[in-house]
């Protein structure tokens, strides 16, 4: 992870800070970046994973369509070349209870092995050399809902590997599994009693409110839950010096929050917990008793940061619920939250009892329909993860900015099939745009600049030392803008719009690549590649009606797209060679970058 020319995994290092210290592309030359090679991976869904690149390896997989669901490639970072490809054997099944689409969002390396999760609930390690399977590992079960879309993370020699289908009534859970074995080491429950949730003696919440006993159980009505969804399919982060991994779980089932009084702990949360044993170290609510479907699984940023003249271990959390968190990651104490989008749901959060103030006129009631909800289901901010430059002290934040209506229903359990009770319209948030890409300042808690796009920015970013930061938008654009003012300097027009997560890396002939995804999908983008009625704008759990004029844009796409300066360019260039704005395409930039007050 320290060595820039690698990326190992989904989120380049533990701390999740998607930085990299590369700098042959810079602000001075990128305008010279050209493709240097592509490659199809397949099945035209979502491309959401992240390639990972190893001794001059690149490793990519696909999403679960196809005649071989959720295959993994190695391939020569400088030519291209396919070194080996990797097919499970899948229950197709398992597409049939994928909530957003059939994605995975990348793979993990060490020690020699990859490692991929598949979604019908399996854990595989693979080497990385020759692509021999070592182990598979069953951890979940489709005929349950449970589904795995995330990216593992390898922490002391266990792969960590959560479960998805919050909309199907799951149970969430956290497994670590033994890198070398595939024997399953400990699994944490997101709800039920303490000794399932890994919860003992040494467990001290910073909130009183959050201190007492199997409050996992106690907060929800009667076995509810059981079913009570709190999934693990987000970003875990990883600090050595404490030795705590840090996560978040999903939202509650089902999104009828009248069917589950009580604050439904600890789904909508944040764990940190001991990697070797699972117990629980602390943990915090962010969404008691979850309204709105407000997953908080987003990724959590460890930085040391300046707080009051102090220097203070934290993690940065920019939540789903439109609330950028400061915590410090040794006691779980929120230090600050400051609406980063427009949110009208929540009015503050409580410092002092870490509890969210709500905007109780919103609160959803049976037969009536709330209008003009912020931020939408989606969040103002989803899975896609932000980037943290220790060079400009920003983190760099691809959101969406999408409102809803919202109406709860009746709902039963039945296994495996979905249990969410609201009908949900989306549609764009004030000003019209439905997606932005931000500076944010977590020290001044403000927005330093930002680029609007017109649809949701649902790809990772990635920020170098060439003070270049790079995401891409759902109509096709992948764009380099200038980490310190926001400018567009570069952008390339692709195959098929992008939802996947930009990563950089050196090859064997000592020349930094940029690798992203093309492939428009995952929860806003599958109107575009999948049977969806654009015209039901209550299809994709609410968000067709906000993506209606989509596939006008794009269709499905399943290509990898690797960057590189000109041979005569490279790290000789001079960065005086600028050029602004430009494009290979000769069109315009399509973003607006507008420079906070």
């Amino acid at each position: 992870m320290k060595d820039d020319r690698q990326w190992p995994m989904a989120a380049k290092n533990y701390a999740n800070t998607r930085y990299s210290s590369l700098d042959q592309i810079n602000a001075g030359n990128v305008g010279q970046l050209k493709l240097a090679w592509s490659f199809s991976v397949g099945p035209a869904r979502g491309q959401e994973a992240a390639p990972l690149a190893v001794n001059g390896t690149v490793f990519v997989v696909a999403p679960y369509d196809g005649p071989n669901p959720n295959q993994v490639f190695a391939l020569d970072a400088v030519t291209g070349d396919l070194k080996w490809s990797y097919a499970p054997k899948p229950n197709i099944a398992a597409k049939g209870v994928a909530c957003c689409d059939v994605v995975n969002r990348g793979l993990a390396y060490d020690n020699g092995k990859i490692f991929l999760n598949t979604l019908d609930d399996y854990s595989v390690a693979i080497d990385a050399n020759t692509g021999k399977e070592l182990w598979h590992t069953k951890l979940g079960d489709i005929n349950q809902g449970e589904t795995v879309t995330m990216a593992p993370i390898v922490v002391k020699g266990k792969v960590l590997v959560g479960n998805s289908g919050g909309e199907m009534g799951v149970r969430g859970w956290l497994t670590a599994v033994d890198e070398t074995s595939g024997k399953i080491a400990w699994r944490a429950y997101s709800t039920g009693p303490d000794s399932e949730v890994l919860i003992g003696d040494d467990f001290n919440p910073h909130y009183g409110w959050l201190k007492g006993k199997d409050l996992g159980v106690k907060s929800w009505p009667p076995d509810k839950w059981q079913i009570g969804g709190a999934g693990v399919w987000g970003w875990i982060s990883y600090d050595p010096d404490l030795n705590l991994i840090y996560y978040g779980t999903a939202n509650p089932g089902a999104w009828n929050h009248e069917a589950r009084p009580g604050d439904n702990l600890w789904s909508s949360s944040l764990f940190a917990r001991d990697p070797d044993t699972g117990m629980a170290k602390w943990a915090y609510a962010v969404g008691p008793h979850d309204l709105w479907d407000y997953d908080e699984i987003n990724e959590n940023i460890l930085l040391d940061l300046p707080i009051n003249n102090q220097t203070r271990k934290v993690l940065v959390h920019p939540g789903r619920n439109g609330f950028m968190y400061v915590i410090d990651r040794a006691t779980g104490e929120v230090l600050s939250a400051d609406p980063f989008d427009t949110v009208n749901t929540i009015k503050s959060i409580d410092l002092k009892t870490g509890r969210p103030v709500l905007n109780d006129e919103l609160t959803p009631k049976l037969g009536k329909t709330v209008k003009d909800v912020c931020p939408a289901s989606p969040g103002a901010k989803d899975w896609q993860p932000a980037a943290w430059s220790p060079r400009t002290k920003l983190l760099y934040v691809p959101h969406q900015h999408i409102c809803m209506n919202f109406q709860t229903s009746e709902v039963g359990y039945i296994a495996g099939t979905p249990y969410v009770g609201a009908t949900v319209d989306m549609f764009a948030g004030p000003g019209g745009h439905r997606g932005e890409f931000m500076a944010w300042d977590p020290v001044a808690r403000k927005k330093v600049w930002s680029i609007t796009e017109n649809f949701p920015v649902w790809t990772g970013a990635l920020v170098t030392a060439g003070d270049l930061a790079f995401y891409g938008t759902m109509d096709r654009w992948f764009k380099a803008v200038d980490a310190k003012t926001g400018q567009v300097l570069w952008q390339f027009r692709a195959p098929s719009g992008f939802v996947g997560q930009p990563t950089t890396f050196i090859g064997n002939d000592g020349v930094q690549y940029v690798a992203m995804m093309s492939g428009v999908g995952g929860w806003p983008g599958v109107v575009a590649n999948a049977e969806i009625d654009p015209r039901v704008r209550n299809g994709a759990l609410g968000f067709t009606g906000a993506m209606q004029d989509l596939p006008a844009q794009t269709v499905g796409g399943n290509s990898l797209l690797v960057f590189a300066l000109p041979k005569t360019q490279g790290a000789a260039t001079q960065p005086n060679q600028t050029n602004p704005g430009a494009s290979n395409q000769g069109n315009a930039p399509t973003g607006q970058s507008n420079h906070a007050q």
